[in-house]
């Protein structure tokens, strides 16, 4: 039997600077929010402020996550370091976020029973200062979100917390403009609303890496057969994928040779196949001949 086991390391460091510059943001702005709603007596202010302090939890797991899961030592027990920790912190973040459109939605029923009095002058500028910190927030981790599921759950917090800033200024101009007190209940709905299908995404994708559902989009019958197809190889079985964390898909696959094969030449080949046309780096290959017995036994 031979076996190759590939790795290419993630690249999760490059995101911690922008999420730790993102995070101090939303820290200082979280308490300047508070303070201003306090001091105004606006219930809208204090209530965003509640919700950037969510923002800043999760941008604190995120970061939490990335600093654990860069230590991959396999010490203690632990074969694949900390990877995971990324993908619990972001199941983590869109709790978070249900919680928050849960908070924001219940709010706002109680608003259209009884708009409270609100001073829209302070609370306009607040929040006008609000969306200016969450668009560099917004900025600075658009680029890591598309490439770690971590980093998308705190930017998908930041851009909630965006929106959530936009609906204040135009609850505040509305009121200012006409006394139209319901409109702050409304937008706080709104929020509430952009906010659900966003949190449903992102744990509904943390919960499939977790159960180690196969990545979306891949063909496992496909890959089986392309794997079939190598020359040399006659049965294929035990066939695994999954995804450990982001920017790395995992598989294991026994291929069985006939007896005069080499096996150099069938690992090199599905490990090409693997990398180029599936882009699974970290894959385990086991090849045996076919009068190799005992893998027929494993049942699961």
């Amino acid at each position: 039997m031979t076996a190759a086991h590939t790795h290419v390391p993630r690249a999760g460091r490059r995101h911690l600077r922008p999420l730790a510059i993102a995070f101090g943001l939303v820290v200082v702005f979280m308490v300047v929010e508070a303070v201003a709603g306090f001091l105004t007596g606006s219930l809208a202010l204090v209530s965003d402020a509640g919700h950037m302090a969510t923002d800043a939890l999760g941008l604190g797991m995120a970061l939490a996550a990335i600093v654990a899961a860069d230590r991959t030592s396999a010490g203690n027990g632990r074969t694949y370091g900390l990877y995971r920790l990324e993908i619990l912190a972001a199941l983590a973040n869109a709790v978070l976020l249900f919680a928050v459109a849960g908070y924001v939605l219940y709010e706002a029923v109680q608003r259209f029973r009884e708009p409270p009095d609100v001073a829209t002058v302070p609370m306009l500028a607040v929040a006008v200062a609000g969306l200016v910190v969450n668009i560099i927030g917004w900025r600075l981790l658009r680029t890591g979100a598309q490439e770690s599921l971590n980093v998308k759950g705190a930017y998908l917090e930041v851009l909630a917390d965006l929106a959530g800033s936009v609906g204040v200024i135009a609850a505040a101009l509305i009121m200012i403009s006409t006394g139209w007190a319901y409109a702050d209940p409304l937008f706080a709905a709104l929020i509430g609303l952009f906010i659900l299908p966003r949190a449903w995404r992102l744990g509904h994708q943390a919960l499939r890496i977790l159960v180690q559902a196969a990545p979306p989009g891949l063909d496992l019958d496909r890959l089986q057969s392309e794997l079939g197809s190598i020359p040399g190889v006659v049965d294929v079985h035990d066939l695994h994928v999954w995804t450990l964390t982001s920017e790395m898909d995992v598989a294991t696959v026994h291929l069985m040779t006939t007896a005069t094969t080499d096996p150099h030449s069938v690992l090199d080949q599905a490990r090409g196949l693997l990398q180029d046309d599936y882009r699974i780096d970290h894959a385990t290959l086991q090849v045996e001949p076919d009068t190799h017995q005992g893998c027929s036994e494993v049942s699961w």
